[in-house]
Formats: C-alpha cells, sequence, structure tokens
C-alpha cells in the first residue's frame, strides 16, 4: 500500500465523528483489502487500538485482509432473495464464475421486492433470471 495514498484517505475522513467505517470502505475501495499496515494506521489516526481496528476489519464481510485481484460479483441470499428464487440461480451462476470470478455470498442489497439481485462494482441488478445472472458474471 503506498503510504501516501492511505494518509490521504485517512485525512479525507479522520475529522469526521464515526470515520472508523468510512475510512476502511475507502482503504478497501482504493487498495482492494485492509492489510495490518493500514489497520495500524487508522488505528493511530483515529487514537484506537489496533485489537479495535483489526475487530471491525474482521466482523464486516465487507473488507478483506488480503488482496484478491479477481472481479466479484456480490449475490444476494437474504430471505427476500430466497423466496424470489436465488438458490435456483446459484449453480448457473458458480459454473460461470469458475475460479475466475469472485462469487460473493451477501445479505440484503436492498432490492427485496425486485429480487434476485447482484451487485457488480457499484452497479446493482434486480430482477434476475438464470440467463442475466450468468451473462453479468462472464461479464464481471
Amino acid at each position: 500500500m503506498e503510504p501516501s495514498e492511505l494518509d490521504t484517505i485517512i485525512a479525507a475522513h479522520a475529522g469526521r465523528k464515526g470515520a472508523l467505517l468510512p475510512i476502511l470502505h475507502a482503504i478497501q475501495q482504493a487498495f482492494g483489502c485492509i492489510d495490518p499496515a493500514a489497520e495500524k494506521a487508522v488505528a493511530l489516526a483515529l487514537n484506537l487500538s489496533r485489537a479495535e481496528v483489526h475487530g471491525v476489519v474482521s466482523f464486516y464481510h465487507d473488507f478483506t485482509q488480503t488482496h484478491d485481484p479477481r472481479p466479484v460479483v456480490e449475490l444476494c441470499r437474504a430471505e427476500a432473495c430466497k423466496a424470489r428464487g436465488v438458490e435456483a440461480l446459484v449453480p448457473a451462476a458458480q459454473a460461470a464464475a469458475g475460479e475466475r470470478v469472485n462469487l460473493k455470498e451477501v445479505y440484503c442489497l436492498g432490492l427485496c421486492a425486485m429480487g434476485p439481485s447482484a451487485r457488480i462494482g457499484g452497479q446493482i441488478y434486480a430482477g434476475l433470471d438464470e440467463a442475466e445472472l450468468v451473462r453479468l458474471v462472464k461479464l464481471a
């Protein structure tokens, strides 16, 4: 991780109330992970223990401690999407993803009435059927 870019991210949020999660999200987005050096820098900047920062990083599934260069397709597996048939789509999505795409299970993308849904980058797709989900996974 570039120290200057990490410092810039921390500085952009450090004065905010409740800055920890925005900082961690920005680091995850910029570097693809939150490694021990980043945890230490965030802890120091926010006057937290490294254990407190690590606890947050390890608790939330949005954060990873090692970089995975593969594209990520987040597939909602929450109850509303299950009720709308997401489980039947999973085998085809897994087959399309193979080892090339990180097909990540998430719980609720906020489109419960329009599921099944998935997110790729910042874009959310809803009302997915098998063909459309496979197409999206292949494009990722």
